[in-house]
């Protein structure tokens, strides 16, 4: 969906609402509906929407970069340069012209679970009635659309590419930074090669043996792998934006029977969740499937962790699936599955892939192999 779509779908919202003017600040949410994103905020960055224009707001670093790609009707600048201390020289300066023009009372849209607290002040002492608009940005994102799936199908393809180079290196005596090196070498020769101009990034971390292995996120050391190491091996990728999430656990040497137990238990719970989740059922009812799953083994209290989280422009994005979530799943949402159980004293266990959400069932877009016979090394 192009953003000038995605406008009309939002303001129809802020006429339902009464919202005379929106102030969007979150970077993702910025880019679903204006198309262009920077590599860092300490600058304030903020976009402005009324009923019948798009404004931006950005530092002048980012003047050419956001004139290519924003797709708004007007833009201000704001400056730091000594040359230019004449202009205006922060975000204030022009959202203060602009907020001017409405009076007290205007109903006016933020985001409540982003926007800093400083500027939620500044903004009541305008005397300005301020409208959740967040959750409704969130719902349009929740929903993904032909050309997004399309970026996701890409960027899950490219993470097959780097996990499966990286797990041809697994060994004892390798550490976690030079085992994600490989992957992330093979991913950006592919990228390079396969696609023009095109936006692409990844973030991995590897946690290996039994205690750093227990912690869920962590990044990657220089720790190496050890003979019967379980290690858990998490990728990222993005294109244009769009987010796929692969992770593998996997054992170098020779693992003891309990922990191979533990790896196809965790494979267990991950397929009952890829088996259940479609349009038509609720979010928790997908975490609570695989919970069972562990919690009939004698492993319940070693789940720490919802089955899976919505994905797409942000690393982790709502609607989340959790034991006490009622929503119900719809065509078009993407999430990744990943029950995981972790053991004190004997590892942490965890698949994840990304799957997307059609009219009869869903598909994953990741697709390395998750039988415990291709994770021996």
């Amino acid at each position: 969906m192009k953003a000038a779509n995605r406008l009309e779908g939002f303001r129809s919202y802020m006429d339902e609402k009464q919202v005379e003017l929106s102030l969007v600040w979150e970077p993702d949410n910025q880019y679903y509906l204006s198309g262009f994103r920077a590599i860092t905020y300490s600058r304030p960055i903020v976009t402005l929407i009324s009923r019948d224009s798009t404004e931006l707001i950005v530092p002048g670093l980012e003047e050419v970069h956001a004139k290519e790609k924003a797709a708004v009707d007007r833009m201000y600048v704001y400056y730091e340069q000594i040359d230019k201390s004449h202009k205006e020289t922060s975000y204030l300066d022009h959202l203060t012209k602009l907020l001017k023009k409405y009076p007290s009372g205007s109903r006016i849209g933020i985001e409540m679970d982003s926007l800093p607290s400083s500027v939620y002040i500044y903004l009541k002492e305008f005397g300005f009635q301020l409208i959740d608009i967040g959750r409704k940005i969130i719902e349009m994102r929740t929903i993904k659309d032909e050309k997004e799936i399309e970026l996701l199908k890409i960027a899950g393809k490219l993470s097959d590419y780097a996990i499966s180079e990286s797990l041809k290196h697994a060994r004892v005596g390798i550490s976690e930074l030079e085992f994600d090196s490989y992957g992330d070498k093979l991913l950006l020769e592919i990228a390079s090669k396969q696609y023009a101009e095109e936006l692409i990034g990844y973030e991995n971390w590897t946690c290996s043996g039994v205690t750093r292995s227990e912690m869920p996120h962590l990044y990657s050391s220089t720790r190496k792998f050890e003979d019967g190491d379980m290690v858990v091996h998490s990728r990222q990728v993005w294109f244009n934006g769009y987010r796929a999430e692969n992770e593998r656990t996997f054992f170098v040497g020779t693992p003891t029977e309990k922990q191979k137990d533990l790896l196809k238990l965790a494979i267990e719970a991950q397929q009952v969740g890829m088996e259940i989740i479609r349009p038509g059922i609720t979010a928790k009812e997908v975490d609570i499937a695989a919970y069972k799953v562990f919690k009939k083994a004698g492993y319940g209290e070693f789940v720490n962790h919802r089955i899976g989280h919505g994905l797409g422009l942000s690393e982790h994005e709502e609607p989340y699936l959790r034991f006490d979530n009622d929503l119900v799943l719809q065509e078009g949402m993407v999430y990744t599955i990943e029950p995981g159980v972790y053991v004190p004293g004997l590892g942490g266990y965890r698949h994840s892939d990304t799957v997307i959400l059609t009219k009869d069932g869903s598909y994953s877009i990741t697709q390395y192999p998750r039988d415990i016979e291709h994770l021996m090394f």
